[in-house]
């Protein structure tokens, strides 16, 4: 499944996790990182296990993922341990620093899921990978490990704690504009996750009454290879999804690709004059991928 717009929505709050069956989300992230204070982290724990058991796996409505804290604390397990019971769909890790984070969490869960009668393999993980240097640093290593993390479906980065972990003042420009640094662990991001065949999924946009300027966001970056986007309030759900739909004139022409491949009888085709190979079949396949998860 095509992870188009995951909604973040804080693990102690009963009122906000409530409206969260209504929204257009392909995945919900409960998040017991940032968004829960130290001293509600317990209660956010029992909160969001209950949120999932009221939720079982038949009957929902959209994925259903929960950010865990960081390696680098005393809590990762205490909050797997006590989400899992609730069979969630996803786990959002942050501040992953290589694969081995990754491996690490998968034991976690390969222990928990046995424990708690959760179908073996059920809980899958999104890595957010650039949030610091030594992670942007660790992309290359995910395509060696490629097909030896199978929990693992998609990579995130963060800007805001990979400037906090170099010491930098600020990761944009005067203009609004990312420095040079966040430019490249952007691409970097994005290339990394390509390399071990996984989603590559944008980082907030956190101008969130800027609706134009997310709409313009979401389609430059989808053009560029980002298969989706994390929200940070339910109003830019849609704006995302809308964002990450190819437009009429790409489906069409796609089609049009797919249909010429199929009445070739070698390994390229030719299309209003334009002889198309491999690559142009790839990327028509993509534009379909995307609509169906439209």
């Amino acid at each position: 499944m095509i992870l188009r717009s995951m909604l973040f929505i804080p693990g102690d709050s009963d009122k906000k996790l409530a409206k969260a069956d209504g929204s257009p989300a392909d995945a919900i992230i409960v998040d017991l990182e940032d968004a829960v204070a130290a001293a509600r982290k317990e209660a956010g724990r029992q909160i969001t296990q209950e949120f999932l058991k009221a939720r079982p796996l038949a009957g929902r409505k959209t994925k259903l993922y929960v950010r865990i804290n960081p390696l680098e604390s005393d809590m990762p397990l205490r909050d797997l341990a006590a989400i899992s019971p609730g069979a969630p769909d996803g786990i959002m890790l942050p501040k992953a620093s290589g694969p081995e984070d990754v491996e690490l969490i998968s034991r976690y869960l390969d222990i928990l899921e046995m424990r708690d009668g959760v179908p073996a393999g059920h809980t899958k993980i999104v890595a957010i990978t650039g949030e610091s240097a030594e992670g942007v640093l660790s992309l290359r290593d995910y395509a060696k490990w490629k097909g030896k993390l199978p929990r693992l479906v998609g990579m995130c980065w963060g800007p805001w704690d990979l400037a906090a972990d170099i010491g930098a003042g600020g990761n944009k420009d005067p203009q609004g504009n990312y420095e040079l640094t966040y430019h490249m662990a952007m691409s970097m991001s994005l290339l990394g996750a390509k390399a071990a065949g996984l989603q590559a999924i944008d980082t907030a946009y956190t101008e969130f009454k800027d609706e134009a300027g997310l709409l313009a966001w979401c389609k430059r970056i989808r053009r560029e290879g980002w298969t989706g986007k994390v929200a940070i309030h339910p109003a830019q759900v849609p704006i995302i999804n809308a964002g990450f739909r190819p437009s009429d004139e790409e489906i069409a022409h796609a089609q049009r690709v797919l249909d010429a491949f199929a009445q070739a009888d070698t390994g390229v085709a030719s299309l209003d004059g334009v002889m198309l190979d491999l690559p142009h079949l790839k990327q028509a396949r993509n534009i379909m991928e995307l609509v169906k998860a439209s």
